[in-house]
């Protein structure tokens, strides 16, 4: 692996350097255990608690190791971004650490709860349209006119690195993990954990979780290139990214597999997390656990010999009172067979689900 360097974006020396770097600024999360988890996988699991990251779920690693990369000149103009999600929370608390301007645009209809977050860390809100094409213009808008410096919310080597930080202390805390199992959009947490858990223990399995209704990664690794989904339909809102052109080259050679899921799967997850791990996390984080238990993972002969596997909990569940997952099980059974067309906006933070 570490002759493979130079191949990709980061390696198992980038990600050292970044937890040196970031360690006094974030939290090492915790690894939870369930023995009734255990008893219904029929296998043991670690759960890496990144919903306890600093600002909600793992983003901040690599925001705050792309912050503090920049030189003193950098640094001082500040950084821009577009995101609806937690990388926008992410970089806005990475940015205010280190007392630099973070400036943040946001497609109209984001869920407020995320707006609300950005502005919490003292980002700067800059509102643009809904499609890709109006965010990264106002983005470079923003660049021309600041000078600040871009942070892709994945496709950065700065970003992966600092994702890749989990592997390096899931893998220090539970050495006998043979497979670890991560959420995948993008592409920069699974690019980033799987250089570094690949280079550190070479037989390990990285398998990553996605939904059906974004399964382009899956799509991808069997067409051998990048497959861009036109439209997108999952709960599972932070995962409806396509792959980037620094994540897809770790993906295409290091990631073994990938499991697809049901909605309907990822909210008995999330309920599963609640009350036996009780620990609430949003659909995107709880989809490791959803791979694990689903029948194409338990029944396919390749993975029978998977027995003590890490799973990454990439992030909280906000508004948790509000919590009720009979509500989303209706929506997404409705949903599924297509009684009617119908908009839904849950008053529960997964973020104000739009299913139209």
């Amino acid at each position: 692996m570490e002759a493979n360097r130079h191949k990709y974006a980061a390696d198992l020396s980038s990600i050292k350097e970044a937890h040196e770097r970031i360690k006094a600024y974030i939290h090492e999360t915790p690894v939870l255990t369930s023995e009734s988890l255990n008893s219904i996988s029929g296998r043991s699991l670690f759960f890496k608690c990144e919903c306890f990251q600093k600002g909600g779920a793992f983003k901040f690693r690599g925001a705050c190791n792309a912050v503090l990369s920049l030189d003193t000149e950098q640094a001082a103009k500040g950084v821009v971004t577009h995101s609806s999600g937690n990388h926008a929370a992410a970089l806005s608390l990475a940015a205010k650490i280190q007392g630099i301007p973070a400036y943040i645009v946001v497609p109209k209809g984001a869920p407020k709860c995320k707006v609300d977050n950005v502005v919490r860390y003292g980002g700067n809100v800059i509102w643009s349209e809904a499609t890709m094409s109006s965010r990264e213009e106002v983005a470079s808008r923003v660049l021309q006119e600041t000078g600040s410096v871009l942070i892709h919310p994945y496709n950065d080597g700065r970003i992966i690195s600092g994702q890749g930080t989990i592997a390096l202390e899931l893998l220090e805390k539970i050495q006998e993990i043979d497979t670890i199992i991560v959420p995948i959009s993008g592409g920069g947490l699974i690019s980033g954990v799987a250089l570094a858990a690949k280079s550190i223990k070479p037989s390990i399995r990285i398998i990553a979780a996605e939904p059906k209704g974004a399964d382009d990664a899956a799509q991808s690794k069997v067409a051998g290139r990048i497959i861009t989904l036109p439209v997108t339909n999952t709960i599972a809102d932070g995962l409806r990214a396509s792959l980037g052109e620094l994540t897809w080259p770790v993906v295409r050679d290091l990631v073994d597999d990938v499991v697809v899921v049901e909605d309907g799967e990822i909210i008995e997850a999330m309920r599963m997390c609640y009350e036996m791990l009780k620990v609430s996390v949003e659909p995107s984080g709880a989809i490791g656990l959803a791979a694990v238990l689903s029948t194409s993972f338990r029944s396919n002969p390749c993975w029978k010999d998977c027995k003590n596997i890490g799973i990454v909990l990439s992030g909280e569940l906000e508004q948790r009172d509000s919590l009720s997952f009979k509500k989303l099980s209706f929506i997404t059974e409705l949903k599924k067979r297509k009684q009617c067309v119908v908009r839904f906006l849950v008053n529960i933070s997964l973020p104000s689900f739009q299913f139209v």
